[in-house]
């Protein structure tokens, strides 16, 4: 069925857009006003990531980010859209006590933020995790390959998917994934052929992110895409504008006409 543009998208549709073969967008966003934008965009599906520990925050890596944090932007993202589909990250330490945890902060994340999903990261090894939000009424999407909450253990952000059986690890992952209920699964940092197999193998949709063209969407973090950030980006990353240097520009322009006395003009200023 094709999706009405004036109502909101829900997972059924992203199955949808799968069995037509039409790809999947989603970007990550952070407050309402990326929210609003990717709206305008025609964005069908928002991702709240804990990647927002490294872009809006300033960590490192996502470990840091807390639960009260991933409430408090996804509240901002759902008030700023009026029809995408928002999935909210459970961040590192709120699903490492098993599913029971994973359900007290899923609940909290829905209740809290008015999101539509929870997105949690691994394989197999969350399988019972997702059955138990999804038994629960909670929409689950999950995430293989590179898990950046695991990036101590993988010793870096390293390409996932390479090896003696890793085609076969991550195939297993993602079909435990789609048994246990999960509607949808994020694909990162795999060899194009890694991602053509996996999308093929999967019952359910796979977007992916550094996983070559042939799965079933794809997702590009919110600053990376806009080119609002600096230093080395990974290679999947297409910066589709320059807005960090724009907005250098534009900052150093209203400082330049503040110290020339040029800005405020007549025009900027109110009548007795």
């Amino acid at each position: 069925r094709q999706m009405n543009a004036d109502r909101p998208v829900t997972v059924q549709d992203l199955a949808a857009m799968r069995d037509r073969g039409e790809p999947i967008v989603m970007v990550t966003a952070y407050d309402a006003n990326a929210a609003g934008l990717a709206d305008a965009a025609g964005i069908p599906v928002l991702l709240v990531g804990d990647s927002l520990g490294m872009v809006v925050l300033g960590h490192d890596t996502t470990i840091p980010v807390t639960l009260d944090d991933m409430i408090h932007h996804a509240g901002a993202v759902v008030r700023g859209t009026g029809r995408a589909l928002v999935v909210v990250d459970l961040p590192f330490g709120s699903t490492q006590g098993g599913p029971a945890d994973a359900l007290h902060s899923a609940v909290r994340v829905l209740k809290e933020t008015g999101a539509a999903a929870v997105k949690l990261e691994g394989g197999r090894r969350a399988a019972e995790t997702v059955r138990t939000l999804v038994e629960a009424g909670i929409p689950v999407m999950g995430h293989v390959g590179l898990t950046p909450q695991s990036v101590h253990a993988f010793g870096g952000y390293r390409v996932q998917g390479r090896g003696d059986g890793a085609v076969e690890a991550l195939e297993a992952d993602v079909a435990a994934l789609g048994e246990a209920g999960a509607f949808a699964i994020v694909l990162e940092a795999v060899p194009t052929v890694v991602g053509r197999s996996v999308a093929a193998a999967s019952s359910v949709p796979v977007i992916g992110i550094g996983a070559g063209p042939d799965v079933h969407g794809q997702v590009l973090v919110w600053h990376d895409l806009l080119g609002l950030g600096e230093g080395p980006h990974p290679r999947f990353v297409k910066a589709y504008d320059d807005l960090r240097g724009r907005t250098i520009a534009a900052l150093r322009a209203f400082a330049s006409e503040v110290r020339d006395g040029t800005y405020p003009g007549p025009e900027h200023g109110y009548g007795a």
